[in-house]
């Protein structure tokens, strides 16, 4: 028994873990790099100890520093949370020898699903359908491809000791194959350190259909359902829910008998998600679902099977771990409508989703008594005024809703996107909207290349509205709001004899200048010269008369920029300084920077030497992710102004082309 838990992570899930265990009556610990002195997690909890220095190599992967920091408070168990080490054996061997209780599996357990071509060995012996593939230890080149064509294109490549798509290539024809297998060796030995893949039959409607598994160590086992998990960018999960859409109840129960088998075998305890790959092509059926791999922790996306079953599986997690038999036998557990979970990052859409950095200078969510009870869930590791870093993971939050039907909870979960509203970083709140609005999503036909197939269109952006312009320009000049000491004279604001006042705002938007002219008609009422879009200021904010049709709108300034939240999206305006207009010299097709803060990798060009437009110049490194940077034309490289290993920030440049003859 322990009465106080130290939780070996950060952001959303550590303040999730810390939020059940107080509810529990445990005190808890929280461990923090120098990045999260004030993170939320830190504030949450009891007590809290730092670990290191930011980058998670000198902080949340130090095993000792955190089993060192429980023993220092008095902690009595360690919980994971997900990522870092909470699928590391070593790391519960450690927690173990040091007569500690760790919060999940067994370390033999971990180490059984750990390899995934020695866990489908394993589950083939256990009677669990594995997709059809090449799992064995050889790895030569030739061979591998061999196996390839026995198996019959297309196949995928899959890092051994892989996770999150790291370490994975689809490859179509055999004459790609050398080449994915060349990439995907190399991520899984920079991301894992090993180099070691196995290969697979690609199914061509691939649905990612996952099974929650429970264990004691009481011999109980039991499923909690499935979770879709189809909707995927670069094998990414971005939306899930559950239970999955056009899911037959027989086969939800030999899915959940799999799971269940698969967890029996490996002599499982605790939390844990048993994922299958299902060929979607006709329907979900019994023949046609296939062991993919097991993630021997809490996953991301763990709070729509809470929803649905109205448990706390964290909950679960700790009563287990204190020795206790599972609260529930398999016949005591019920579905409970349909829940949907969006994954808000900060992120690029129109950048290839590249991870974005920034304070959020704004972060409102729609409040939840505007819903029915239990139907919104906000699970968020910052507030307001937190910074997004390139440290990393840019999640920014998981928003849930719940529903009696899947329509219901899809129309809720839309209304909360659309009202939330994010400022001083990019988001993909746009994306996640079109993605609920899209028409194969909406109606449950999904798998796990909608995306992919779609991607244009999902990133597509609508026309700008025209009064969004009007509510920058508002914000940018300060009438959004009552002046400081509003008071009688606040009538007279703007007034002038000869007639209506005027104001004219300079802004930038995506590299176009707009002037635009705000005439007064009154005490808090303005108008767009020229136009019939008007603009309200009281105290409940900003209200917004289009062609008669009103309705409330927000916007901010935040230092030399504006946001503006209209359905969903986010609007960024430049606030231009008209003194540093003159030194506005940029280096047009001649530079290659970065694109966000990261740390360079490799450099794979020199001065003097000629590159084609499109040619791999350098790797950034950037959250865990690595990015290729390419010649943007045909030139010869003058000067390289960056060296490998070097940390660079947003918009450094890192080479430089000769200038185009004339």
């Amino acid at each position: 028994m322990f009465d106080k838990i130290l939780i070996a992570n950060r952001g959303e899930i550590a303040a999730r873990v810390i939020t059940t265990a107080r509810a529990m009556g445990l005190r808890t610990v929280a461990v923090h790099s120098d990045a999260d002195a004030d993170a939320v997690h830190v504030r949450l909890a009891d007590e809290a100890v730092r670990i290191g220095p930011a980058p998670v190599g000198q902080s949340y992967l130090r095993a000792e520093a955190i089993i060192e920091a429980a023993r220092a408070t008095g902690a009595g168990a360690i919980h994971p949370g997900y990522g870092f080490l909470s699928e590391n054996p070593d790391f519960v061997e450690a927690v173990e020898a040091a007569g500690l209780v760790f919060v999940g599996p067994p370390a033999a357990a971990i180490r059984a699903m750990g390899l995934k071509d020695a866990a489908k060995k394993r589950m083939e012996e256990a009677g669990v359908p594995v997709v059809p593939g090449y799992h064995g230890e050889g790895q030569d080149a030739s061979m591998l491809a061999e196996e390839a064509g026995r198996i019959g294109y297309p196949v995928l490549i899959k890092a051994r000791a892989g996770g999150g798509g790291k370490g994975m290539r689809l490859v179509e024809r055999a004459a790609d194959f050398a080449d994915a297998l060349e990439g995907a060796q190399a991520e899984g030995r920079a991301s894992f350190g090993d180099a070691a893949v196995l290969v697979e039959k690609y199914v061509t409607s691939p649905r990612h259909v996952e099974i929650q598994v429970f264990a004691d160590s009481h011999g109980n086992v039991v499923h909690l359902f499935e979770r879709d998990c189809s909707l995927q960018r670069r094998h990414q999960k971005v939306i899930e829910e559950a239970p999955a859409p056009g899911m037959p109840d027989h086969v939800r129960a030999a899915m959940g008998a799999a799971a269940v088998e698969a967890a029996r075998a490996i002599g499982y305890v605790g939390a844990g998600t048993i994922e299958f790959i299902a060929d979607g092509s006709k329907g979900l059926r019994e023949d046609g679902f296939w062991f993919m791999e097991m993630n021997t922790r809490l996953q991301v996306e763990h709070p729509v099977t809470e929803a649905i079953t109205g448990l706390d599986l964290v909950e679960w997690q700790i009563r287990v771990a204190r020795g206790e038999a599972l609260p529930l036998a398999q016949d005591q557990l019920t579905i409970n409508g349909h829940a949907v979970e969006a994954r808000l990052y900060a992120e690029d859409a129109d950048r290839g989703f590249l991870p974005a950095t920034g304070r959020l200078e704004r972060l409102r969510f729609p409040d939840a008594a505007r819903f029915e009870r239990g139907a919104l869930r906000v699970d968020a590791g910052v507030v307001e005024g937190d910074a997004i870093t390139p440290h990393y993971d840019p999640m920014i939050a998981k928003v849930i809703a719940h529903g009696a039907t899947r329509e219901e909870a899809m129309a809720r979960l839309h209304t909360a996107l659309e009202a939330t509203q994010v400022g001083g970083t990019v988001t993909n709140l746009g994306f996640l909207a079109a993605l609920l609005r899209h028409e194969g999503f909406a109606s449950g036909e999904v798998d796990t290349g909608l995306i992919g197939r779609d991607l244009d269109a999902l990133t597509a952006r609508p026309p700008m509205p025209d009064h969004v312009p009007v509510l920058a320009a508002l914000a940018a000049a300060g009438l959004d709001h009552p002046p400081a000491g509003d008071g009688p004279w606040d009538a007279l604001r703007g007034y002038r004899n000869w007639g209506a006042s005027e104001v004219h705002v300079v802004l930038e938007h995506e590299g176009e200048t707009l002037d635009i002219a705000l005439r007064r008609d009154g005490p808090g009422h303005w108008h767009r010269a020229g136009t019939g879009i008007g603009v309200s200021r009281d105290t409940r904010g900003l209200e917004v008369t289009v062609a008669g049709r009103r309705f409330r709108a927000e916007a901010a300034r935040h230092g030399a920029s504006v946001s503006v939240w209209d359905a969903g999206r986010a609007y960024v305006f430049a606030i231009p300084d008209p003194l540093a207009a003159a030194e506005a010299a940029g280096a047009g097709g001649n530079a290659i920077a970065a694109p966000m803060p990261g740390l360079v990798k490799r450099v794979r060009a020199e001065a003097g030497q000629k590159v084609e437009k499109g040619q791999p110049l350098a790797i950034l490194e950037a959250m865990k992710m690595e990015h290729t940077l390419t010649a943007p034309r045909d030139g010869v490289v003058a000067e390289i102004l960056a060296h490998e290993g070097s940390q660079v920030s947003d918009g450094d440049l890192l080479l430089t082309l000769e200038p185009e003859d004339d």
